[in-house]
C-alpha cells in the first residue's frame, strides 16, 4: 500500500511539473522544444492522432533527407514521410510556410521550422546542407553568427574529348575557389595518335596529372601540392602527348574550398 501511494504521488508531481511548460509555450498546442513534437494533453481524446503526428515528424526529421529545397509547389501526390524545404515564394499548399520543412503525412503536410545548425541532405542536388537561420547552405563546414560560410565542395561533370592536340572543358572552376584536387575516370577509351595525356589548365597543362592512361576505366587523382586559388573562372585543359586526340570521354570531379563574407 505504501508503494502504491508513493507511486501516485510521484505521478502527480510529474504532471504538475509538465504543466507550466505547456502553458508557457507560444504554440497553440503543447510541443517539444527542439523537434516540435506534439505532446499529449491530460484527458485528451483520440490520443492516437497526436501520437501518430509526433511519429510522422520524428520520422521525417531524423536522418533528414530533403527531396528538394528549390521546388516551389507541392507535388500532386503526397507521399508519407517525404520532406521538402519550402523555398521563398512557395505557393498552393505551401503558401505562407517559407523556410519551413514540409513533411508528408496522411495525404497532407506537417510544417516544422528548422533551427540553426540543423543538417540534412538534399536529394535532387546531391548536397549536404546546414540551416544558418535564413537559408539551407550547401556544403558548409562552418557558419558564423552573421552567416559567413566556409564551404568544401565537389562538382562532377562529363567531358567528351574533341579531335585535336588539346580539349578544353565547358565547365569552369569558379572564381575564388581554392582547388584541393581534381580527380577523374576515363569513361570511353581515348583514341588517336597520342601515347598519353595531361590534365591541367592553360599555362600549366600538367598541373593535375601527366602520363595518364588511355584505356576505359583509367583514373587520375591530381592533388594540389599547396593551396591554389583561382581568381577568375577557369576551364580545365586536357592535352595530348606524343600525338593528337581522336575521340574519348572522361568524367572529372573538382574539389575545392570556398569562403563567403558575413552579412550586414
Amino acid at each position: 500500500m505504501v508503494w502504491r501511494r508513493r507511486s501516485r504521488s510521484m505521478w502527480r508531481r510529474f504532471r504538475t511539473g509538465m504543466a507550466p511548460a505547456h502553458r508557457g509555450g507560444s504554440r497553440s498546442m503543447a510541443e517539444t522544444n527542439n523537434l516540435a513534437l506534439p505532446l499529449l494533453a491530460p484527458s485528451q481524446a483520440q490520443k492516437h492522432v497526436t501520437v501518430n503526428e509526433a511519429l510522422a515528424r520524428l520520422d521525417g526529421l531524423t536522418q533528414l533527407v530533403i527531396a528538394s529545397a528549390s521546388q516551389s509547389l507541392p507535388p500532386a501526390t503526397v507521399s508519407d514521410g517525404v520532406v521538402y524545404a519550402v523555398p521563398a515564394g512557395a505557393g498552393a499548399g505551401w503558401a505562407g510556410h517559407d523556410g519551413e520543412l514540409a513533411i508528408g503525412s496522411n495525404g497532407g503536410w506537417v510544417f516544422v521550422p528548422p533551427k540553426i545548425g540543423w543538417r540534412g541532405f538534399v536529394a535532387d542536388s546531391g548536397a549536404a546542407v546546414v540551416w544558418d537561420g535564413a537559408a539551407w547552405v550547401e556544403n558548409a563546414v562552418a557558419v558564423t553568427p552573421n552567416r559567413a560560410h566556409a564551404l568544401i565542395e565537389s562538382v562532377e561533370f562529363d567531358h567528351v574529348i574533341a579531335a585535336g592536340a588539346s580539349s578544353q572543358t565547358s565547365f569552369q572552376i569558379p572564381q575564388y575557389a581554392m582547388v584541393l584536387a581534381v580527380t577523374g575516370r576515363v569513361t570511353a577509351e581515348i583514341t588517336g595518335t597520342l601515347t598519353g595525356w595531361e590534365l591541367g589548365v592553360a599555362g600549366s597543362s600538367n598541373r593535375y596529372g601527366s602520363g595518364l592512361a588511355l584505356a576505359q576505366g583509367s583514373w587520375v587523382i591530381g592533388m594540389s601540392g599547396q593551396p591554389l586559388t583561382y581568381y577568375a573562372d577557369t576551364p580545365l585543359l586536357l592535352s595530348a602527348t606524343g600525338g593528337d586526340f581522336a575521340s574519348g570521354a572522361v568524367r572529372l570531379a573538382v574539389h575545392w574550398f570556398r569562403a563567403t563574407p558575413p552579412e550586414l
